[in-house]
């Protein structure tokens, strides 16, 4: 369902509205990623994400809200660092976690007592939670552990006759998942790297140290994509760095496979040899290297790759989000 002007958004937000409030799931669109989305205070429908998606019931939802004042029920306590956070970068890719309200069901936080909660800038999906006047549970609109949908018609192709409702806002215009900020840790820290990144929100805290990486011995999972093997395409993904073709080509011939089923994503050293099934020239700027990431790799996967080799990223705070992606899709 397309929302490409006034009457198709009205009618495409009555009719998200409608099924979300029957218990039913849609696809949405977000800024990061299309959604698969469900009411947060139904376990019902949360658990019938799980179902469609085939996720493992120990992965945590975020919860998607549209406002502090409907981001404050969902949780019990709303910190100074809260108010910090919010203020800076909501709405936008940021998800802070937080203790969580009782109101939220066991089945969104995977039986912890924190829940990740985001304000997203996609003005559709605002449009339909306020409609509602519920928070939604939306994870990723695609099978799990498979490549998160950037576009209407990747969702289609997943999860076609599976849900009643994909709803068309075009390509996201982030591109991966929101950075996960746990602000329940001391000191607080990323859990997932994002495009918000550690040196903005220390900026934004003013004073302290931002930590990095799960909590370690934690046995319930504060955040969603923290599974070693994530995001992965159906093909074989490999990260390289090569100094000229030669070295590119020695390198992927010990996978033993065709060369033109190996695609080659490239930033730096892009390859004019003959052969390859695709090369592809990712842009250098990691916004909009991540603006287009996960498109590249459905198109690997639609154009029969066995082999999909992505040129190592570059070193820095601003590519640790889409380091991350590829590095869990690469197990």
């Amino acid at each position: 369902m397309a929302i490409n002007n006034a009457a198709l958004f009205k009618a495409a937000v009555a009719r998200a509205v409608e099924l979300l409030r029957a218990g039913q799931l849609v696809a949405l669109p977000t800024e990061t990623v299309y959604g698969l989305a469900a009411n947060a205070w139904d376990a019902d429908a949360v658990r019938r994400i799980f179902e469609v998606k085939g996720r493992p019931s120990h992965n945590p939802i975020i919860v998607h809200v549209a406002g502090v004042e409907l981001a404050r029920r969902c949780v019990t306590g709303w910190s100074p660092l809260a108010v910090k956070m919010a203020a800076a970068f909501w709405p936008g890719p940021l998800t802070m976690v937080l203790p969580r309200a009782k109101e939220i069901p066991d089945v969104v936080t995977a039986g912890g007592n924190t829940v990740g909660v985001r304000w997203p800038s996609h003005p559709f999906i605002q449009a339909v939670i306020r409609e509602c006047g519920f928070p939604l549970a939306a994870p990723s609109a695609n099978r799990s552990n498979r490549i998160s949908p950037t576009k209407a018609e990747h969702v289609r192709k997943d999860l076609d006759g599976l849900i009643p409702l994909i709803v068309d806002g075009g390509p996201s215009q982030v591109g991966i998942e929101s950075t996960v900020f746990d602000l329940t840790s001391s000191p607080p820290r990323v859990l997932r790297p994002g495009m918000i990144h550690a040196d903005s929100l220390q900026a934004a805290m003013g004073e302290g140290a931002v930590g990095g990486g799960a909590e370690k011995g934690a046995t319930v999972r504060r955040s969603p994509g923290l599974m070693p093997k994530h995001y992965a395409p159906k093909a074989k993904l490999v990260l390289l760095s090569w100094q000229d073709e030669d070295d590119l080509a020695a390198k992927v011939a010990v996978y033993g496979i065709k060369p033109d089923k190996i695609h080659v994503l490239a930033h730096h050293v892009i390859s004019m040899r003959p052969g390859f099934g695709r090369v592809s020239n990712i842009p250098q700027d990691a916004k909009a290297w991540a603006r287009v990431l996960y498109a590249e790799l459905h198109r690997c996967d639609e154009a029969g790759a066995q082999l999909i080799v992505v040129e190592t990223p570059p070193p820095g705070e601003e590519w640790r989000g889409i380091a991350d992606r590829l590095t869990r899709a690469s197990h």
